[in-house]
This record gives structure tokens, sequence and C-alpha cells, in this order.
């Protein structure tokens, strides 16, 4: 732990951490175990602050928050107490014989009660300011070790496969380390081990040991320690990975069973969750009926609690669904200059001719043309773009829909006032909500299926060519030879592009970076990893045959854990869909039995005079209801929708095919009742 001096030069830069330091030293023990666990995390965050720094800061900011609602609540307080917005009456009802002392209560009660509001806030404003603080390195140790127990399975494949390329054991640490563009956080992790090792003059046991205790993860740290002794001890470490290989891969489907069960748990709780605003509106109606509720809370149901709950549910979903980590893009660097000045060609960035402009007048004019040449592509196959970046199509969308809504309003043809909506429900909420969703939201979801079908298409036969490659590989035949053989006797996009890279080796490109432009073509993790075990173990040797048997495992894993997501997830989808449509029933039968029937009654009522109708249901809107009934189904049927496509694919671009499926079956339904 660091103690040093809190003006040293490093803490010279944080003026406000220094100037906090002597409440840090008085309220905490520097060797005490919650100054150690902040420590700790810390460093398994790879926050480079010492701890007291650091909790310095953070009571410094905690005051600060503090000092702000102290302020803050006790504005409230006088606003509340003081001006007779609340009334402040008897405070303990216990009698008080003398008059002096009742005179004190009297006096100092609502100054009392303002001071008090003020502490309170200050104290609630403390606690939020130092503890978001405190709880940064937790988040970010969590989420680091969340990453690394997803990605240690293929990382060890990967380590295994260089190991039986020949590579030895600094070989694969320094590879490893050099691999954070496929193995992040793991990757990360060996830095730190390769980076003692070169400029602390520290032999790679001690860095290792050393990692193994930092790092957040326990099962890297076991792994790490294993590893260790087997350096000691002078053990195979080909046999020891190819072990620990097998191992992580059952766990991760092991982790996966676990996962899948959770969200199983979190599905039935979704239909508790999503039924509560249906069951507090049928109360809130009745209650309205019998002249006992407000207006106000069914506003507050439709309006508040409807999408706070999906919103909540949301957030809790994405606690422990599992996406794949990465972005899927190997870094262009490793194939070479000319691959690292192509990559990302386009209207933007011109590619190769970027590193030349400003020589020579001639590239100038070569850029221009190349700008225009770039330019009328795009305007000849622009769902070609769209496929590819399927976000930029809200460029065009959204302004069309403010265009189209806006024209409504101006024409008079959309509701203009809060009555109008009330009298036209049906249509009003069509203009300011469906026309958006659809206009937004139904592009969006053609090109988002078209570039995620595109790309997976490329994986679905993986782990088949991988085994193909690997048998063509053992007969003798060279890399490139395997993957020319593969392409002219396999069907589908692999087979494809296996064909278009012997090409672009044939013509002169790398065979290194003629995979890596591949890769980055469909950026997928999955895929990325793969691709980086090949490209690193064929740069030892041609015959790979043992690497390509370990990529064609892994990914057949692979294949296991994403055949069981989709097979469970498949369910909770219909769960989601299924609550969502009983709500939708339940709505609309409330609207045609109860509330068109109470209305019929309540007119009959008014005709002839009867008094016992109208006081049961005579003052109810019924037409107001009707609306928030048609507003609460569409509500919900949005964010089933993305909580829908969240579950199945952790993505929410995933859910907006269901957020226009869904909410249009509400407007039918609630158009022909």
């Amino acid at each position: 732990m660091s103690h040093g001096n809190p003006g040293s030069p490093g803490r010279s830069a944080d003026a406000l951490a220094d100037a906090f330091y002597p409440l840090f030293d008085y309220l905490f023990d520097e060797d005490g175990d919650f100054v150690d666990d902040v420590e700790t995390k810390l460093a398994e965050a790879r926050m480079p602050d010492t701890v007291e720094l650091y909790l310095s800061r953070g009571l410094a900011i905690g005051v600060l928050a503090g000092v702000v609602l102290w302020l803050l609540g006790t504005f409230v307080g006088y606003v509340l107490f003081m001006t007779g917005v609340v009334e402040v009456g008897v405070l303990i009802g216990v009698p008080v014989p003398n008059q002096t002392v009742a005179w004190i209560i009297k006096t100092f009660k609502i100054p009392s009660l303002v001071a008090v509001s003020g502490l309170v806030f200050g104290a609630i404003g403390f606690g939020i300011g130092f503890g978001f603080v405190v709880g940064i390195p937790y988040m970010r140790a969590s989420e680091r070790e969340r990453e690394i127990n997803m990605l240690l399975p293929d990382a060890i494949s990967f380590m295994y496969a260089l190991s039986i390329g020949g590579l030895n054991q600094l070989e694969i640490l320094e590879a490893m380390a050099m691999a954070d563009d496929t193995y992040g956080e793991v990757a990360r992790e060996f830095q730190s081990i390769v980076q003692e090792t070169e400029y602390f003059d520290t032999d790679y046991r001690t860095a290792i040991r050393k990692r193994s205790l930092e790092t957040p993860s326990d099962e890297l740290g076991q792994f790490l320690t294993d590893m260790l002794s087997i350096v000691n001890s002078g053990g195979d470490m080909s046999d020891f990975l190819d072990d620990k290989k097998d191992k992580h891969m059952r766990t991760a489907k092991q982790q996966q069973e676990m996962t899948l069960e959770t969200l199983e748990l979190f599905g039935e709780m979704y239909m508790t969750l999503s039924l509560f605003p249906l069951l507090l509106i049928i109360i809130l109606v009745i209650m309205s009926m019998l002249g006992q509720a407000k207006e106000s809370m069914l506003y507050a149901t439709v309006y508040g609690l409807i999408p706070l709950t999906g919103v909540g549910f949301l957030v809790l979903v994405s606690t422990v669904k599992q996406d794949d980590p990465g972005d899927g893009y190997l870094n262009p660097a490793d194939g070479g200059d000319r691959l690292e000045a192509t990559t990302g060609a386009g209207i933007l960035h011109l590619g190769l001719i970027e590193k030349y402009v400003g020589d020579f007048s001639v590239f100038d004019r070569i850029k221009s043309r190349e700008g225009t040449f770039e330019t009328v592509a795009l305007l000849k196959r622009p769902h070609i773009f769209f496929r590819d970046h399927p976000l930029f199509v809200l460029g065009l969308t959204f302004p069309a829909s403010l265009v189209l809504v806006g024209n409504a309003v101006w024409t008079g043809a959309a509701p203009r006032s809060f009555q109008e909506m009330v009298a036209n429900p049906i249509w009003g909420t069509f203009i300011y909500v469906y026309v958006p969703v659809y206009v937004n939201f139904l592009p969006l979801a053609i090109f988002h299926t078209w570039n995620v079908r595109s790309r997976q298409a490329v994986i679905s036969k993986l782990s088949d060519n991988l085994r193909k490659l690997s048998s063509a590989n053992d007969t003798g035949l060279t890399l490139l030879e395997s993957i020319r053989t593969v392409a002219d006797t396999s069907t589908g996009k692999l087979a494809d592009e296996f064909d278009v890279i012997h090409a672009k080796v044939e013509y002169g490109m790398s065979l290194k970076a003629a995979l890596i432009e591949f890769n980055n073509r469909y950026h997928i993790p999955r895929l990325a990893r793969t691709v980086k075990l090949v490209s690193k173990a064929q740069e030892a040797s041609s015959q790979i045959t043992d690497v390509l048997s370990t990529a064609a495992q892994a990914s057949e894993n692979q294949d296991d854990i994403d055949r069981e997501r989709k097979s469970r997830s498949r369910m909770q989808v219909v769960i989601i869909i299924m609550t969502y449509l009983t709500l939708l029933a339940v709505m609309a039968i409330l609207k045609v039995k109860f509330l068109d029937v109470m209305a019929g009654l309540a007119g009959q009522a008014s005709s002839s005079g009867g008094a016992g109708a109208s006081q049961f249901g005579g003052g109810v809107d019924t037409t107001l209801l009707s609306m928030l009934f048609f507003h609460a189904v569409t509500l919900q049927a949005i964010l089933s929708g993305f909580i829908a496509g969240y579950i199945r694919d952790a993505s929410l671009l995933s859910g907006v095919k269901f957020a226009v499926v869904l909410p249009t079956v509400a407007l039918v339904t609630f158009s022909f009742i």
C-alpha cells in the first residue's frame, strides 16, 4: 500500500483529493479491511490511483454532493414547512405541563423540521457521492471478471495451439499479451506479466505469481497458479494446456446452463411484473366508479409504472445476459501497412490514396475522383450501405417521421389538444406513436436482420470447414492449398470466402493479411478468435493440423452453447409474447364488456332520471379510460418487444422487429372493438 506524502508530485495534480486527505486520514485506518478491500479492487479494475488518493477524492465528491443536497433540502423544507404548504400539527402527542417548554417546542418546531430536512438530504447526498465513487472499481472489476471468465476457454485454446505449434513458454506469454484485439481483458492480464518482466526486471515466474493474486477472476488466478507449478517443475506445457482447455470448455457449458436457468426464472418474474399494472388499472377503474380514486393515479400507472417496470426488468436481465465480448475486429496493422491503410475505405476514408495526398497534385485529383466514385457507388446501391450500417438508416427515417407528424399537426389531421386525443384516441395515437414507430423501426428492423443474417451465414458451417481444413492439412497440403481444396469441395458463404482468400494470396497478398481482411468484413467475435488462432499458428508452420483441430473443437463447443441458448431463449420469448397477448386480451374484454356497458348504463340512467346507476359509474369518463387502456397496451407492446429481443440475442436492436409487430396487434385489436 502506498503511504506517500499527499503533497508529492503524484498527488499535486489532484488538488481536490489533496485537500481532503486529512479527512481520509482521520476517518479510515490505512491498514483496515475497508481500505485494503478498495485497494484490491483498484488493482483488479486496473485503475492507477493509490487507495489514499482515490478515497480522498471520493470523500471530496461526497462532501460536495452533500452540501448541494443540504442546501436543496433546506430550501425544500423551508418551502414546505415555513410557508405552510404542509401543515405541521402535533409531533409527539405527549402533554407538556411546563408552559416554557411548550413555548420552546412550539417556537423551534418548524425551524427544527427545516434543519432536519437539510441534514437528511445532505446525508443522502454524501452517501450517493461517496458510494458512487467507491462503487466504480467494484463495478469495473466485476465487469473485467465476467469478460475474463467468458474468454478464458478460447484463450487457453489459443495458447495450446501456439504450444503445439512450437512456441516456448515466454513466446506464448508474449503472443497472448499481443492478442488484446481478440481476447480483451485476458490478454491485458498477460500484458501485465510481460510488462513487469520487461520494464521492472522481474523474472516471469514472480510476475505470473503476482498476477494470479491480483486478477479479478478466480478461474484465471487458479489457471496461472497451476501453470506456474508446471513451469517450476518442468512439466509438459502442451499437455497441461490441453487438459485445461477441455476443463474450461466444460466450465463454459455449465456457466451457460446456470445463466439460462436464471433467465427462465426472470421469465416467470416478468409474467408477474407485467400483469401487476393491469391489476392495478382494474382496481383503480372500479374505485373511480365508486368515486374513491383520482385520475392522476391512472395516469401514473399507465405513463409511469408500465415504462418503469419494463425498463427495470430490462436492466435486471442485462445483469445476467452474457453477450459475446469484443467487437470482432482484428488489428489491421498486423496484416501490414497496406491493409492498415485500406481498412475502412469508403466515403469518409478513401483508403490507400489518403497516404499520398499532398505529395503531388495528381494524388489530389485521384482522391477527388475516388470520392466521386464512392459516392456514385453508394447512390447506386444504398441498400448495401444500410445493410452494413443499419443505424445509419435513422438519419433518413427520423427526419421523415418528424416531417410526417409535423405536417399532420400543421394541417389539423392530428389532435392538437388532450381533449381531442381523448375524443379520437386510435387516430391520435397512430399519428403520434405508430407513425414514428413504423417509419423508424421498420426499416431499421429490416436492415438489422439482413445485416445479422448476412454475417452469421459465414459461421454456419465454420466447424465443419475447420475439420475439413485439418484433414486436408494432415495429408501434407499447405494451409493455402488446404483452403483451396475446402473451397472447391464445399458449399456456402464460408467456402466462397475461402476461394477469395486463395485468390488474394495468389495475387500477392500475404495469407495473414487476407485472413484479417476476411474477418474484419464480418467482424464476428467468435470468428475473430478462430482467425486469430489460425493466422498466428501458420506463421510458425504451414502444417498446423492439431491447431485446426483445436479451432474446430472450440467452434463445436460454441455451436453447442449457441444451440442450447437459442432453444432456451426461444421459450422465454414465447413467454413474454404470450404474457403480452394475455394482457391485451384482458384489456380488450374490459373495454368491450365493462366500459362500454357502464357507459350505456350511465346514459340510460341519466335519460330516465335514475339515481342508482348514476351514483355507480356516472362520473367516470369511459372515453378517457378507453384511451388509457389503448396507451397501456401500446407501451407494454413496445417494451415487451425490446425485452424479447434482448433476451434472444443480447441486443436491443434485435427487439426492434418485435417492437413493430406487437404494437400492430394492439392497434388492430382496438381498431375493431
